[in-house]
C-alpha cells in the first residue's frame, strides 16, 4: 500500500512539471520531492533523483543519472550525467558540473567548469574557474573540515589535490598532477610535479 501511494505522488508530481513545461525524458524514471521548484525550459534525462530542498533555476540541463539534494542551481546551469549535489551546494548561473562529479557544501562561481571525475567539498569558487579532471579538495584531515577558495579565472590542472585550508588567488594555474599545500599568489603558475626521468635503452629483468 505505501509503495502505491509513493508511485501516486510520484506521478503526481511529474504531471505537475510537465505541465508547468519542464520536459523531461522517460519521466517514470524521474523522482522528485514535493519541495521542488523547477524553473522554465528544464531539460531532465532519464534516471534523475532529486531530493528535498532541490531549487533550480530556468534553462537548465539535467542529464542521466544524477542525484540531487538540498541545493540551489541558477540559470543556464548543466549538471551530469553521474553528478551528485550533496547538501549546501549553490551552481551559480552558467556553471557545470559534469560526470562524475561530486560537490558538496560548495559554491561553484559564474560559468565555472569541473567537468569531470573531481569532488569539491567545503569551498567556495569564484569565476570563470576551470577544473581539470581528476581534481580534489582535500577538506578533511581526520579531525576537521577545513575550507578552500579559489578565486576568480584560475586555472587546476588535471589530477591536482588541493589540501585545505588553502586559497588560490585570482589568474593563477595549477599544473596538472600536483599536490597544493599552500596558498598560491596572483597570476602565480604552482606546480609540485616531479622532473620526469628516461632511462634510454631500458630492459625489464627478468
Amino acid at each position: 500500500m505505501k509503495q502505491i501511494n509513493l508511485q501516486k505522488i510520484q506521478n503526481k508530481l511529474r504531471n505537475k512539471f510537465i505541465k508547468l513545461g519542464v520536459k523531461m525524458i522517460a519521466p517514470e524514471t524521474i523522482f522528485f520531492s514535493e519541495d521542488t521548484k523547477i524553473g522554465k525550459n528544464v531539460v531532465i534525462d532519464p534516471y534523475v533523483v532529486i531530493g528535498s530542498k532541490v531549487n533550480i533555476g530556468n534553462n537548465v540541463k539535467i542529464f542521466s543519472f544524477s542525484h540531487l539534494e538540498s541545493s540551489k542551481i541558477e540559470n543556464n546551469v548543466n549538471i551530469g550525467p553521474y553528478a551528485r549535489l550533496r547538501p549546501g551546494t549553490i551552481l551559480q548561473k552558467g556553471s557545470r558540473v559534469g560526470n562524475f562529479v561530486e560537490v558538496k557544501k560548495s559554491k561553484i562561481g559564474k560559468n565555472s567548469k569541473v567537468n569531470h571525475l573531481s569532488y569539491i567539498g567545503d569551498s567556495i569558487m569564484g569565476n570563470s574557474v576551470n577544473i581539470g579532471a581528476g581534481t580534489i579538495t582535500c577538506n578533511y584531515d581526520g579531525v576537521k573540515k577545513s575550507k578552500t577558495k579559489i578565486k576568480n579565472n584560475v586555472f587546476i590542472g588535471s589530477n591536482s589535490s588541493l589540501v585545505a585550508p588553502i586559497t588560490i588567488n585570482e589568474n593563477s594555474i595549477v599544473g596538472a598532477g600536483s599536490v597544493i599545500t599552500k596558498n598560491v599568489r596572483t597570476k602565480s603558475l604552482a606546480l609540485t610535479r616531479s622532473s620526469q626521468v628516461e632511462i634510454k635503452n631500458y630492459k625489464r629483468k627478468k
